[in-house]
């Protein structure tokens, strides 16, 4: 059977004061009063039957992941005891899905990027399928169309078409995968036109990725061996709990997908935005006829320009005078104010405020 794996599990400090470690960017109601992870269960949900939908999260965030999915059966919220990276995460997932379904094929989309029109990622989704029923020892990845020479993505270099009985995409061979290149790397990339940028979505058969960590990460065998055999049982959460810890932080492309033989790719030709920061927010919200970007019930600007206004509360106005280039984030017990510019050192920030014993603001 078929089944889709959310990864909802990300903090999203460069959007910071509007993430918290309590409240993950992916459920924050910025998207005209909807959230990031709602539009994703929404895109897959042609695909897949609400039964078969898994949403991977940290454990702190499996109430409000529950509450903004109301469709989504509560047993479906795997809490991920510890950060370990996208790896342990899918482990997790291959893992628990083979113990219920040997024949288990998965998908994995990310809850914190936008794709539209939805149609292409279903009929890719449908397509990938197809292809791992009759290629089971296939990994596949999707790849985005380059709109324009990104050095913020990594990219996928594809090889010759593989044979796709009923497909509509063309499925690719993977010839290597890219770092995050120098502009003009970037802009050779996107001339070349066999390059693709790196989604983080895959298709696979749940035993078939469980393998892969076996030959290439093999201290993953014993702790997902040990989770899978207690789950369902009365000791799930105490083995999880323990032997999660055990798996190594280490993302599944570093960890298989560079290293795997039979890698395939399918394009997608679509807009897509991974929104992981307040210039994602320029990219995807509609601005003003002064180039400012507002998410706000209330606000009122005056020769303001190429700015950014955020707030998720709605009894607050937020007015300013001669703004240029400037964010202004509000929530209902911190301010952020920076340079448009300056958002990358976000991190930063977010490590003085902790220095300065300032952790129930984070």
């Amino acid at each position: 059977m078929n089944y889709a794996v959310i990864m909802a599990g990300g903090t999203g400090k460069r959007l910071w004061p509007l993430s918290r470690q309590k409240r993950p960017k992916q459920v924050l109601k910025l998207l005209d009063g909807r959230t990031l992870l709602e539009r994703c269960f929404e895109r897959i949900g042609p695909v897949f039957d609400a039964r078969n939908i898994i949403v991977l999260t940290n454990a702190d965030y499996v109430d409000v992941v529950r509450e903004d999915l109301p469709g989504l059966p509560p047993g479906n919220v795997i809490a991920e005891p510890a950060v370990r990276d996208t790896a342990g995460a899918i482990g997790l997932a291959a893992a628990v899905l083979t113990k219920a379904d040997p024949a288990a094929t998965m998908a994995v989309v990310t809850a914190d990027q936008l794709l539209e029109p939805a149609a292409v990622l279903q009929d890719a989704l449908h397509d990938a399928f197809a292809f791992i029923a009759a290629n089971p020892e296939a990994l596949i990845t999707f790849g985005i169309q380059p709109a324009f020479p990104s050095t913020q993505f990594g990219y996928i270099k594809c090889g010759d078409p593989r044979e796709r009985n009923g497909c509509k995409n063309t499925v690719y061979s993977v010839e290597a995968f890219k770092e995050k290149p120098d502009l003009s790397t970037a802009r050779d990339y996107v001339a070349d036109g066999r390059y693709f940028w790196n989604s983080g979505m895959f298709v696979w058969r749940a035993g078939t990725i469980l393998r892969n960590l076996a030959d290439f990460v093999p201290e993953t065998v014993d702790p997902l061996r040990r989770i899978a055999a207690a789950w369902d049982t009365p000791d799930q959460q105490a083995v999880l709990r323990e032997q999660f810890l055990r798996l190594p932080k280490i993302s599944i492309d570093y960890a298989v997908m560079e290293r795997a033989e039979q890698v395939c790719t399918i394009r997608l030709d679509c807009r897509w935005r991974d929104v992981g920061s307040f210039a994602a927010l320029a990219d995807i919200i509609e601005s003003d006829g002064r180039s400012n970007v507002v998410i706000a019930r209330a606000s009122e600007l005056l020769d303001c320009t190429n700015s950014i206004v955020v707030t998720e509360d709605k009894g607050h106005l937020i007015a300013a005078i001669g703004l240029d280039g400037i964010v202004v984030a509000h929530t209902q017990d911190a301010t952020l104010v920076c340079r448009a510019d300056q958002t990358e050192r976000l991190k930063e920030l977010l490590a003085l405020i902790e220095s300065h014993n300032h952790s129930e603001f984070l």
